[in-house]
């Protein structure tokens, strides 16, 4: 009898201990709900600027309209999967950079996040150099390979961030994959135009922003999945 309470203790503290361990399994959430531009602002400003608005469920950059500027999350991160989908026009660049250290002490957000590269690299001026390419570790990593889409078509990114291991996919290829802080990382940094930029990458944990390049551009479906 004693054996056999002593086993349905022991079966009892293992499923406490399991119901009560912390869950594992990452989250993912909606970084656009596809109506509004909640969760987002300009850059150094409080609230988005008009000329981000939202299209045909999408957030798109008006160039022509007032209030430019790039487009911040409200939230940092630091460890990740980003997903989402992007449209250039004709002759288009933009970009996705992520580790923003938002402070007026940097005018911009590419002083200190990392851009993948958005761009027609069919018409765009500035398709002359591969690691500007689309898809691209800008100035740093060109693609392993060209994926992307004509301008006006929508391309699909993935793109991921743990413990500094960055990984970039385009259209379901993967086309970027390098470790921050590593001997690859450091020539590669030491061959772009960054390798003076003590702030360029500085900042582990960041907002993620869409960048106005002065270009209609469109992004959608846009989740994360923090690690």
């Amino acid at each position: 009898m004693t054996f056999k309470l002593n086993v349905l203790a022991l079966a009892i503290f293992g499923q406490t201990a399991c119901s009560q361990a912390p869950s594992t399994k990452a989250k993912t959430q909606a970084l656009f709900d596809g109506k509004t531009i909640a969760g987002w602002h300009t850059y150094l400003k409080p609230t988005a600027e008009p000329a981000w608005e939202v299209v045909d469920g999408a957030l798109q950059l008006n160039p022509k309209a007032p209030g430019q500027g790039d487009l911040v999350t409200d939230g940092e991160y630091e460890n990740y999967e980003l997903n989402l989908e992007w449209k250039i026009s004709p002759e288009g660049n933009s970009g996705i950079i992520f580790g923003v250290h938002e402070d007026p002490a940097f005018a911009a957000t590419y002083e200190t996040g990392i851009e993948m590269q958005v761009l027609d690299n069919k018409g765009a001026e500035d398709n002359k150099k591969a690691t500007h390419l689309a898809g691209s570790l800008y100035d740093m990593q060109a693609p392993a390979k060209d994926v992307a889409k004509p301008a006006g078509e929508w391309n699909r990114v993935k793109l991921r961030k743990d413990n500094g291991h960055l990984t970039f996919f385009l259209n379901n290829t993967k086309i970027v994959d390098v470790q921050m802080g590593s001997p690859a990382w450091d020539a590669l940094l030491a061959n772009s135009k960054f390798k003076t930029w003590k702030n360029f990458g500085a900042y582990p944990k960041g907002h993620i922003a869409l960048q106005d390049h002065g270009h209609e551009v469109a992004f959608r479906a846009i989740t994360i999945t923090q690690l």
